[in-house]
């Protein structure tokens, strides 16, 4: 497969008072067009800022980030935040259909496009909510039916599900790989959870404690589709938790330390 994202030495300093603070030093990718890649680490270690740099949101210090572009009536990428991001005074419908109206793509195929991905996500019947009348797990489905929606070449998921409780969490992850599926976009998601990356990942990448830089790279090897219940009683499932696991602990324990 072609390579979708490249990161090139990456790298992303903050200044504060008394110094300069390092998010992200010296990282390294290549991510295939097509592949779910997960990134965890401890908190601190960078991941929002790599996720913030690739949507254009934060500028790099040195190095070089790039999205291969294929169709340029396409929007480079999307992003789903890990907190509630879609406009409140806008119902269930204009919100999954804003980006399409940003774009300027006809009400016929708008109006394909926002059913497909609402019945997809559930929310069908609810198209006329508005954001106050829904749990935080629909609320979350909105933006994804939205993410998916405007037909991004690259899908950024910023811990979309850490919000939520257990349920809902593995309901949303269900649906997240059950539209993936469709086209299997290249999708960038973050998350603290071995189990959520293992679940979703074909690819994952553990990172240092502060300042960032990538510890392992570890290939999911899981046949697709999954099942998530059927999927947790692989003991394949296990070894790849547990692997990861022990690559991220020492980091986890260090970042602890630091900020002690």
């Amino acid at each position: 497969m072609s390579t979708k994202i490249a990161l090139s030495n990456l790298s992303k300093s903050f200044p504060s008072r008394s110094a300069v603070i390092t998010a992200i030093d010296n990282v390294s990718l290549d991510i295939s067009s097509g592949t779910f890649c997960v990134i965890v680490g401890p908190s601190g270690c960078g991941k929002t800022t790599l996720l913030r740099i690739a949507a254009g949101l934060e500028n790099k210090t040195s190095g070089e980030f790039s999205i291969v572009r294929e169709d340029l009536r396409r929007p480079l990428n999307a992003m789903v935040f890990q907190g509630d991001s879609i406009f409140p005074w806008m119902s269930v419908w204009d919100n999954a259909a804003y980006g399409l109206k940003m774009r300027g793509v006809g009400s016929g195929e708008i109006r394909e496009i926002v059913s497909h991905y609402l019945d997809r996500t559930g929310l069908l019947r609810f198209s006329e909510y508005f954001p106050h009348q829904l749990s935080g797990g629909m609320r979350q489905r909105v933006s994804i039916a939205r993410a998916f929606a405007n037909d991004p070449e690259v899908l950024l998921m910023d811990e979309p599900f850490s919000a939520l409780d257990e349920q809902n969490k593995l309901i949303l992850q269900e649906e997240l790989l059950r539209i993936w599926e469709e086209h299997k976009k290249t999708v960038l998601f973050i998350t603290h959870s071995v189990d959520e990356a293992v679940t979703l990942g074909d690819k994952i990448v553990v990172m240092t404690a502060s300042p960032g830089r990538i510890k392992a790279v570890v290939d999911i090897d899981l046949p697709r589709p999954r099942n998530i219940l059927e999927l947790r009683r692989d003991p394949k499932f296990g070894k790849l938790v547990f692997q990861i696991w022990g690559y991220l602990r020492a980091e986890v324990d260090a970042a602890r330390a630091r900020a002690s």
